[in-house]
């Protein structure tokens, strides 16, 4: 059986990019969390931070997950924090198979410099990620598997991921 494909990393990591791709190699869907609640808010993650804060971007992220792993097997790549905030990853752990992407904090600093949409990195993103991978690094090595990105291209790192969806997920 099938299980999902939950890419957990840093912004920058290549959560999406690197997603997108294995799901294309594997023939599965891909689901982008944020993509997924701006289409059904109608609103820019943003925005709704602006609006309506964290906390409740975050209980719509959570909901948003949850509604992916009830469905067919998919790549799915949810917000650089779903995998550190509380309960997240024991909620979904029994038909996921997770992969951390790792890289370091200047490697996601410079995949991000024409991104101006990300509400928790905003200033010196080089140290907001560093800050960042102190405070997540332990929840996200709590994934089945390890990708470190930071040697790869996003090719790469795409087919690591199907790799390792096929040794280890039943793709």
């Amino acid at each position: 059986m099938k299980k999902h494909v939950v890419l957990v990393g840093l912004s920058g990591s290549g959560k999406t990019t690197a997603g997108k791709l294995a799901a294309d190699e594997l023939g599965a869907p891909f689901i982008d969390i944020d993509t997924a609640i701006e289409s059904d808010t109608g609103k820019l993650i943003a925005d709704i931070f602006a609006a309506s804060g964290e906390s409740a971007f975050r209980a719509l992220e959570r909901l948003t997950v949850a509604e992916a792993v009830a469905g067919a097997a998919a790549v799915i790549a949810p917000g650089g924090r779903w995998a550190s905030h509380p309960g997240n990853l024991e909620a979904v752990s029994e038909n996921v198979f997770t992969i951390y992407l790792q890289t370091s904090a200047a490697d996601a600093a410079a995949r991000l410099a024409d991104s101006a949409d990300r509400p928790l990195l905003q200033g010196d993103r080089t140290t907001l990620l560093t800050g960042q991978i102190s405070a997540r690094e332990p929840f996200y090595r709590r994934a089945a598997a390890v990708v470190q990105t930071t040697e790869l291209t996003v090719v790469e790192v795409g087919a690591a991921v199907a790799e390792l969806a096929r040794k280890s997920a039943g793709w």
